[in-house]
């Protein structure tokens, strides 16, 4: 015991144990009221470093056995996460090793308020990104409709979803937006849709033979799915016309654009062939003279 008391002291009055001592109490101030020690700066790195590998051990046990369609979404919710259990345990850190926390938030207030004005969008996307992955509202595979645009849903990432138009144009979609606008998801109840054509016909036609015809069109294309069957809705008489609608399933409904034209392009065949016809809208003009 005496030898390691010796040892001890001899260490202790050693210059470089000195040395080291005076460089670990080193002192940064930012401010005032604000001032690290450089045994301070490693003691906060250490504590990222600890929070890092725990992190990632963390990842590795939740994920071991969940499917790969499970684990992809629990990646995406855990780098939302990672940050923000980041900035919780600098903040612990450096509340333990003695710096004035309430004084680092009242020096960066103005910096922080600048900050949070310009990354408000930011934190929309990332929060939508969560609502998104929780509410299972959208899928990667989906065909979403927003604003207009249609596409096949690619990746959903922190801030973005991108997906793919027909004409294979990237769509990249901030997530905010699935909150502030309306969201049609095609393919959320299978991937089955019922797709439609409208078709007016002109006042006399044989309504029966128009029936047939239509479904005709439709029964013939390979793209549409026989049960449930095309059916035919008379929707209207019109100014000008007989409207009716075709009504069918397909089984792609991201590529409805082509079959569709098809049908179109053999309704108009059929009508040909059989002498019915499709008209353009009328107008009497009655001219009036005034002597």
């Amino acid at each position: 015991m005496q030898g390691l008391s010796e040892i001890e002291e001899k260490i202790t009055e050693s210059s470089a144990w000195e040395n080291t001592k005076e460089f670990l109490s080193l002192h940064i101030d930012f401010t005032k009221d604000i001032s690290i020690s450089i045994f301070d700066m490693i003691v906060v790195v250490t504590a990222i470093v600890i929070t890092t590998v725990v992190l990632k051990i963390f990842l590795r046990i939740i994920t071991r056995n969940l499917p790969d369609a499970d684990k992809g979404k629990f990646n995406v919710v855990y780098g939302y996460f990672r940050w923000l259990i980041y900035i919780i345990i600098l903040l612990i850190t450096l509340h333990s090793v003695g710096v004035n926390v309430t004084a680092v938030f009242a020096a960066s207030a103005a910096l922080l308020i600048g900050v949070g004005l310009a990354l408000q969008t930011l934190f929309q996307d990332i929060i939508s990104g969560v609502f998104i992955l929780i509410d299972q509202s959208v899928h990667v595979g989906d065909i979403i409709e927003i604003e207009g645009k249609v596409g096949r849903v690619e990746e959903i990432k922190l801030r973005t979803t991108r997906a793919v138009t027909i004409d294979n144009k990237v769509l990249v979609i901030p997530n905010h937006l699935y909150l502030t606008n309306s969201l049609y998801n095609w393919t959320q109840n299978g991937t089955l849709t019922r797709e439609s054509v409208d078709v007016g016909v002109a006042y006399g036609s044989d309504v029966q033979l128009v029936r047939k015809l239509l479904l005709q069109a439709a029964s013939t294309h390979p793209d549409v799915i026989s049960e449930p069957e095309p059916i035919v809705l008379f929707r209207d008489f019109g100014d000008s016309a007989l409207n009716f609608r075709l009504v069918f399933t397909l089984n792609d409904s991201f590529k409805a654009s082509f079959p569709k034209s098809d049908i179109r392009f053999e309704i108009d065949r059929l009508f040909r062939e059989n002498n019915i016809t499709i008209p353009f809208p009328q107008r009497d003009v009655h001219i009036i003279e005034t002597k």
